[in-house]
């Protein structure tokens, strides 16, 4: 029977969650770097015993965690990251003088055929990659370069690049976001890239339909259909059919078109789920109900999904990276909140139970699924 691993990072460290194809009872392991907060933790879909980690603190900085058997344990690695300018390599601890400095790892993205590589997300927004495993990290530098970065502008939570999709289909290709620039596109591997926002509207810049500017909180696809694509905007679900190209608006009726996370059924591309917050200001769910939604047609029809959660008192909050789905069937929903509690649904949302509560504020949420 098949396994599922829920990896788990927090304000104040990791924590990894594991249970046998039924989803009924669950083993908690952690804190893992207890007192750091661990922005993301994400494992290799090319080795299930392979993860890493992006760890960091406003004291001690940024460093990357490397673990080899499932989380058991984990060595630091990633502290170099290199740098196309004329002061070369960046070392973290060591003072070494650069033109540039990033604030933190926000996402990592591994490569679905080499445990050895993973692409990097920071903030100010940056793309890296490894290719060994994490020891050495090199910028693409063509996306900081672009044309248009003296536009971008830091959202509430920074300048971040968030978001990473490899196309498996094309393996030149790579889809990122980055708030508030909107969404980039390379085909070449990073060397050049697009900017991929026609369709969006953001009313709080000052051209709402400028080329880059918007504040896109995730974006998310099927790899069955690697050209659709679909968005949680800092206002406004949106879809693509064209790779990016092109953008509209599939909020239809949902009680608010404002939150974080986005995400896609495992075996029905049509079918994807948002967790609605009130507004930018008042960032917790509509009447103090937490609900999931879920779209059976790709966007515009939306259910609410209630069986389980609190619907009465509740101002948790569901960030970008802090949703996931396994690969079992039916396919498992999980999401975690800003207060502490870790919820999934073994029956792709119909039903939900917290598998873990009173953990730290979770940042992240990302599931394996393990033969």
């Amino acid at each position: 029977m098949s396994r599922v691993r829920v990896l788990v990072g927090t304000r104040k460290g990791a924590f990894i969650l594991t249970a046998d194809g039924t989803r009924e009872r669950w083993d908690v392991s952690g804190p893992h770097f207890g007192g750091w907060e661990i922005y993301h933790l994400k494992g290799s879909p090319a080795d299930p015993n392979r993860l890493y980690g992006s760890q960091s603190s406003s004291w001690f900085g940024q460093v990357i965690q490397r673990s080899s058997d499932g989380g058991k344990t984990w060595e630091t690695v990633g502290n170099k990251f290199l740098y196309d300018g004329p002061t070369g390599t960046h070392q973290w601890y060591d003072g070494t003088p650069h033109p540039w400095e990033f604030a933190r790892v926000w996402h990592l993205e591994p490569s679905p055929s080499d445990p050895d590589m993973v692409y990097a997300g920071v903030e100010d927004a940056a793309l890296f990659r490894t290719t060994d495993g994490g020891q050495t990290w090199q910028e693409l530098p063509g996306l900081r370069t672009h044309e248009s970065g003296r536009l971008w502008q830091p959202g509430a939570g920074g300048m971040c690049l968030h978001t990473i999709l490899l196309d498996p289909a094309q393996p030149g290709r790579i889809f990122i976001a980055i708030s508030a620039a909107g969404v980039f596109r390379t085909d070449d591997g990073g060397k050049t890239w697009r900017p991929m926002n026609r369709g969006l509207r953001s009313e709080q810049i000052p051209n709402p339909t400028a080329e880059v500017g918007h504040c896109v909180h995730r974006i998310a696809g099927h790899r069955s259909r690697p050209g659709v694509l679909f968005m949680q905007k800092h206002w406004d679900v949106m879809r693509s059919d064209d790779a990016g190209e092109s953008w509209r608006e599939v909020s239809g009726n949902l009680p608010t078109d404002f939150g974080f996370p986005i995400d896609v059924h495992a075996h029905e591309p049509e079918t994807i789920y948002v967790v609605p917050i009130k507004s930018d200001s008042e960032h917790y769910p509509p009447d103090g109900k937490l609900r999931v939604y879920r779209s059976r047609t790709g966007g515009n029809e939306w259910e609410a999904l209630t069986k389980g959660l609190p619907q009465r008192d509740c101002y948790v909050n569901v960030l970008r990276d802090a949703m996931s789905i396994d690969a079992l069937d039916p396919c498992g929903v999980y999401f975690g909140t800003t207060g502490g509690q870790v919820y999934a649904s073994p029956d792709a949302g119909n039903t939900w139970r917290p598998i873990v509560e009173h953990l730290p504020a979770v940042v992240s949420v990302e599931v394996q699924t393990l033969p």
